[in-house]
């Protein structure tokens, strides 16, 4: 139900608010949203994000972690010391981290079922001609000889063993009718 005319009071400027620090805040809490669940769960709003990073074992510069080997060769190579290394807190992190990418990669491409029925059509009708093929009336996107090939090559490639199913169906039929 809408609200009575009249009633709504007229907002009044806050003079005792810290404008800075709310706009900060509401810029940190707008922060982008850590995509890795990982990094996620370990962050610390708190500390910087080189801080966090550092505590998860991560980089935050790869130029500066994986320093370049000078060719020029110093003098008092003796005084070089090594930087000492920053303490890993969270070392679950990288190592989920590294769980993770060492998982097989999953097929996402697969072919259109109106391709694969293309290529079915044409094999079971003309085999290894693929001629006759580019002159059949399916053909609707007039592809050459080769392409048809092309696209025969690309459906024995993704699924090997549905192929092979099917030429032995094939076979079978012709056995049959002969």
């Amino acid at each position: 139900m809408p609200k009575a005319k009249g009633k709504t009071r007229r907002q009044k400027y806050g003079y005792n608010i810290n404008r800075k620090r709310l706009n900060r805040n509401a810029r940190r809490k707008a922060a982008p949203r850590i995509e890795c669940s990982h990094i996620r769960h370990a962050w610390d709003h708190a500390k910087s994000v080189r801080q966090n990073l550092a505590e998860m074992g991560l980089a935050m510069d790869p130029n500066k972690a994986v320093p370049l080997l000078r060719r020029k060769v110093k003098a008092m190579e003796v005084d070089m010391e090594e930087r000492p290394k920053e303490l890993v807190r969270k070392p679950y992190v990288l190592n989920d981290l590294e769980a993770e990418a060492s998982l097989p990669e999953k097929k996402g491409n697969t072919l259109s079922q109106d391709l694969i029925d293309y290529v079915r059509y044409m094999v079971e009708n003309y085999g290894e001609d693929y001629k006759a093929m580019a002159r059949d009336e399916k053909n609707y996107y007039q592809d050459t000889p080769k392409q048809i090939r092309n696209k025969i090559n690309v459906y024995k490639r993704f699924y090997p063993a549905e192929w092979q199913s099917f030429l032995d169906s094939l076979q079978k039929n012709k056995m049959e009718v002969e």
